[in-house]
């Protein structure tokens, strides 16, 4: 064959693209059973630390895992995780929004009041260094704990994330990250919002004890003295 015609030229490139697709083909084969792997711990350690589990130390965080997630539930096609920590039955609910240069994301954890937050735990894709990039550290996470999705009503209203000094109507409020606006109303944005995917199951809300109903409203009667 001329190495100088078109069909050489047609067919050795034809040639070339079949070999590297078969290439890439059994190299996805091989390492895709453990990229999947991968991706389930990751996950399974971001619910970990809704659960405020400290996993630092943790030789065998799946195992931890197992041990606290009883069962997943599916709320119109969302996943709901079942845990007990202490005897206490725990909702983990996933998260996923928008923030300043891309997604962000996370679960959140509710008693099983499936009101009361237990804890909070976020990710990102590319959220500024030492601005957006703070949703993942637990100083802003911590401050979601103890704080109400409902209002005193009963309606699921989320919680807030504002500039000090701001105030929300109806609404349990934590700080805004200083210097990151954008991801903290995307944060504010995202729980709205993923709230509102899981009303079915949130609206199976056990009826409220007198005891429960006080704190909420001394909790938001707090909010609005310190600001």
């Amino acid at each position: 064959m001329n190495t100088n015609s078109n069909t050489y030229t047609i067919v050795y490139a034809t040639v070339v693209v079949i070999i590297v697709a078969v290439l890439l083909a059994l190299v996805s084969q091989v390492l895709g059973p453990r990229q999947q792997a991968n991706v389930q711990l990751d996950q399974q350690k971001q619910i970990l630390g809704a659960l405020k589990q400290d996993i630092s130390n943790c030789n065998d965080p799946a195992a931890l895992y197992f041990s606290l997630v009883k069962d997943t539930l599916d709320v119109n096609g969302h996943p709901v995780y079942v845990a007990e920590i202490e005897g206490e039955q725990k909702f983990v609910l996933k998260l996923k929004g928008a923030g300043l240069w891309g997604g962000i994301g996370g679960y959140l954890a509710l008693d099983k009041d499936l009101n009361t937050i237990y804890g909070a735990n976020f990710n990102h894709e590319s959220e500024t260094p030492g601005l957006g990039a703070l949703i993942v550290e637990l100083p802003f996470r911590q401050q979601f704990e103890g704080k109400h999705i409902r209002n005193a009503q009963g309606e699921v209203v989320s919680v807030a994330v504002l500039k000090a000094g701001t105030q929300a109507e109806g609404q349990e409020q934590v700080d805004a990250l200083s210097g990151a606006t954008i991801t903290s109303t995307g944060v504010s944005d995202m729980l709205k919002a993923n709230l509102a995917e899981y009303a079915s199951f949130l609206n199976e809300l056990p009826e409220a004890e007198p005891e429960a109903e006080e704190v909420i409203e001394e909790n938001q009667t707090s909010n609005q003295t310190e600001e």
